[in-house]
């Protein structure tokens, strides 16, 4: 359709060419004419033959200028039907987004009808005028849904679409090393202590893989529900105690099983849009599926409140927190090309219970209400859109974790402790409906793991 008003163009341009040399011509033999009647009457054969070609050259000069009307007016009604305006309406829709849904569906039979009847409209161009401007396909759907970036926190802010089942398989590894001094003793001035200083070093190596299933129930509301199965070990480096021996030993214990299932439910508060917020809460619901540390064996034989018959150590390693906790969250982000920022803010309560401590001789030696500390969490990155299939991000992300209480009394030695961590992350698509997504994270307080590594393939079903 676009090429038809060229061609009318060039028709009118080529008309009005030949109308101008015809004119051109005719003066010509118009004074051709003047000139030859005042010869002798010996060129009146020469005067006859060029009036004959003077009449002759007017009628084709009034031939083109009816040619060249009919022209122009094909062109106004070319130009007519082709309204700027109505070209934005008449155009089709069609790709995929971030995620790999489909933008918009075409009526297979206007997408097969539109070849034809351009077909058509080419060998008559009249047809254009005569009938009505139909569209073409569907209007594109708006996606109000934030845009998609590489994931680095345990929390996306890009929704499941209504209908939408992602399955998605993770592994994290992470590694963690710490030193531990402690003083058996007592002093006579400060400066002088009587007793045993003991140093151990704690290496700790956490492999972690499970599936998390998303679903949405709506366009702007998602249910999650995360498995994990946990191995972990760890390696404790130390003199024995009490015995003043030279050498180190090392204690080592490992344990495996399903970790703490996770439910959490998200719900997308505004449209948002370039330039604007878009905000997603989220609660999660944390259980104590996984086995907890009061739940294994200890080396203690007859107590490990003031120990002094072992290291008090596990004999194997839990896989679970043991508690139950609920966690409200906030997740924002704004897209500003070509970056997009984005954050969480969230506060998890743990709830607090009974529990006693297993010794080797399989007595447990009751410890009262337990509460661990509640986390405050903060974190906050940005991503960039590499190409339609690459994307990367870096952010930083920090817990707040409040002392141990027991009994109502904080436990001797329990502090706050800040967790500290930097991340960056890889994202891309291997197909419309599958996506590989790699982050690192780097511990950058003592607390916290020295490295983490994360790998997720979400796979959406529709």
């Amino acid at each position: 359709m676009k090429s038809l008003p060229y061609r009318r163009i060039g028709a009118i341009s080529y008309a009005a060419l030949l109308l101008f040399n015809a004119e051109a011509h005719a003066q010509s033999l118009e004074t051709q004419a003047a000139q030859a009647a005042q010869a002798s009457p010996a060129d009146q054969a020469s005067i006859n033959a060029l009036r004959d070609e003077l009449n002759q050259r007017i009628q084709e000069l009034d031939a083109i200028k009816r040619k060249l009307a009919d022209e122009e007016a094909n062109f106004a009604r070319l130009s007519h039907a082709l309204e700027p305006n109505k070209l934005d309406t008449e155009r089709g829709t069609g790709g995929e987004d971030a995620n790999g849904l489909p933008l918009g569906n075409a009526a297979p039979a206007a997408q097969g009808a539109a070849p034809a009847a351009n077909a058509q409209n080419a060998q008559n161009p009249t047809n254009v005028a005569q009938q009505p401007a139909q569209p073409v396909g569907e209007a594109p759907i708006e996606d109000s849904r934030p845009p998609a970036v590489a994931p680095i926190f345990d929390q996306p802010g890009v929704l499941t679409p209504k209908g939408t089942l992602v399955v998605e398989p993770y592994f994290q590894f992470a590694y963690s090393s710490e030193n531990q001094l402690s003083l058996v003793g007592y002093t006579i001035i400060p400066a002088l202590l009587i007793g045993l200083i003991n140093v151990s070093e704690v290496k700790t190596t956490t492999l972690t893989g499970g599936l998390a299933f998303r679903y949405g129930l709506t366009n702007r509301l998602e249910f999650e529900v995360r498995v994990p199965y946990v191995y972990q070990t760890n390696d404790t480096v130390a003199r024995q105690i009490f015995t003043g021996a030279a050498a180190n030993s090392v204690i080592s214990s490992n344990g495996n099983g399903i970790g703490d299932v996770e439910m959490t439910m998200r719900y997308q508060l505004n449209e948002g849009g370039p330039d604007k917020f878009y905000y997603v809460g989220w609660l999660r619901v944390k259980t104590a599926t996984g086995k907890s540390p009061f739940d294994v064996v200890t080396d203690c034989v007859t107590t490990c409140v003031a120990n002094t018959t072992g290291t008090g150590l596990p004999l194997q390693q839990p896989t679970g927190s043991g508690f139950w906790a609920v966690q409200p969250g906030l997740t924002w982000l704004f897209p500003t090309d070509p970056v997009v920022f984005f954050g969480n803010f969230s506060y998890l309560h743990n709830f607090g219970k009974g529990e006693s401590l297993t010794l080797v001789n399989g007595v447990q030696e009751n410890l009262g209400h337990v509460q661990p500390g509640d986390i405050w969490d903060f974190s906050v990155g940005m991503g960039l859109a590499l190409n339609e299939k690459a994307s990367v991000s870096l952010g930083y992300d920090m817990d707040i974790v409040q002392p141990t209480s027991e009994n109502g009394q904080t436990v001797v030695g329990s502090v706050r402790e800040i967790l500290g961590t930097l991340l960056i992350g890889y994202s891309y698509r291997l197909t419309p409906k599958t996506t590989l997504n790699f982050s690192i994270g780097a511990g950058l307080t003592r607390d916290t793991p020295d490295v983490t590594l994360t790998l997720r393939v979400p796979m959406s079903f529709f």
